[in-house]
């Protein structure tokens, strides 16, 4: 099963007023793992960023001067998005500033049957506790030190280990079948997986000739003394 998480950020709240979008951050999951594929752009608005948008996210019309326009990063992201569930944090925001965005640019909206809102999933799990992607980090024991300010890449990549520890924690080597090769977008980035190589444990003669010792003096009658040694290991 592959997901997808994702985060945005924008210049404002309301897509119908004129914000856009400034940021897209998103990370592949299969079978609750993460893969390792990442997508990330910054956007160029087109427009001024309010002051108090800049203090949530720290970004400057100045700063994305130059970047790409939504319209020029549309096929990629879609790419990278594929058919997947798309799992965000108060997931309609996100949906409705980047349907507002693909219709600008002439793609059709994203399927909201593809939705999935982890806002919703807390809100279960800790009815009238507060749910937001810090208070959730604190709860479930995620690591969100570095986040001094909202930032696409950073908050997706904690919204995904929050999801997957709301989902249950994720399952390492769950997988029973090899993934097939899927290439990957522009602006995808893969992190290669740890490799790590096994250290066999060695016994010498003298250890098992003490054992052997350990095992006549202080055991009467084991019953593997009984049976036979496996060929190759009398």
């Amino acid at each position: 099963m592959r997901q997808i998480v994702l985060d945005t950020e924008t210049t404002g709240l309301d897509p119908a007023s004129g914000d856009r979008v400034i940021e897209v951050a998103a990370i592949e999951i299969f079978n609750f793992m993460p893969t390792g594929a990442t997508y990330h752009q910054l956007v160029d608005p087109e427009r001024d960023i309010p002051e108090e948008a800049t203090r949530v996210h720290g970004m400057t019309a100045e700063m994305l001067r130059g970047k790409p326009l939504f319209r020029d990063i549309a096929g990629g992201m879609l790419d990278f998005l594929g058919d997947s569930e798309i799992i965000a944090h108060n997931a309609p925001f996100d949906f409705g500033f980047l349907d507002a965005e693909l219709v600008r640019a002439g793609f059709p909206k994203l399927d909201r049957t593809r939705m999935v809102d982890s806002l919703a999933v807390a809100k279960r799990r800790y009815p009238g506790l507060p749910n937001s992607l810090d208070a959730l980090c604190r709860r479930l024991g995620v690591d969100n030190s570095m986040r001094t300010a909202h930032n696409a890449l950073l908050d997706v990549k904690l919204l995904a280990e929050v999801y997957l520890e709301l989902m249950g924690g994720k399952q390492p080597g769950f997988e029973l079948a090899a993934r097939p090769a899927r290439p990957l977008p522009m602006g995808a980035l893969v992190v290669a997986p740890v490799i790590r190589t096994p250290r066999p444990i060695v016994v010498s003669e003298a250890e098992l000739a003490a054992h052997a010792e350990f095992v006549a003096k202080k055991l009467k009658d084991p019953l593997w003394s009984t049976l036979a040694a496996p060929a190759g290991l009398a």
